[in-house]
């Protein structure tokens, strides 16, 4: 008959207890950013739709374009942080890059455009940017050292 009594015995020598530990490190080792997705997301989500809330899709029709699709590319990134973090948060450089693309891109995409759309272009891009060192920094501190 089987031991059913309510103590519990030491895990330490199941034969699986190292394996069961590296997994377990594993799975958690790769969210230390995962604060950092949500806001990524919704960055990504303004920047698609920052023509439309900010009304200059009349005025700057190349900025429209340019806005949606760097937005739903922060989107997609964000999406990828949660989905496959250990693979895409050497990614998060991409991020900064693009941080720093719609900084300038107003002066360049654009046609003489106004302050809310410059304002908004550089709020959008420094946030990018901040938010892309803090997932490099973090995974960079992460990363397993050989």
């Amino acid at each position: 008959m089987a031991n059913v009594s309510p103590t519990r015995g030491d895990i330490t020598s199941h034969p699986d207890a190292s394996e069961m530990r590296a997994r377990y490190a594993r799975m958690l080792g790769g969210r230390d950013v995962a604060l950092v997705d949500g806001p990524v997301f919704l960055l990504g989500l303004y920047c698609a739709a920052s023509p439309w809330i900010l009304h200059f899709t009349t005025s700057q029709p190349a900025l429209v374009t340019h806005n949606l699709i760097v937005g739903i590319a922060i989107a997609l990134l964000a999406l990828g942080f949660t989905r496959a973090p250990e693979r895409m948060y050497g990614l998060s450089w991409a991020m900064c890059a693009l941080g720093v693309w719609m900084i300038i891109s107003p002066w360049i995409v654009g046609e003489s455009p106004d302050a809310g759309v410059v304002s908004s272009n550089v709020v959008i891009g420094a946030l990018a940017v901040i938010l892309g060192l803090v997932c490099a920094g973090t995974a960079a501190r992460s990363a397993p050292r050989p």
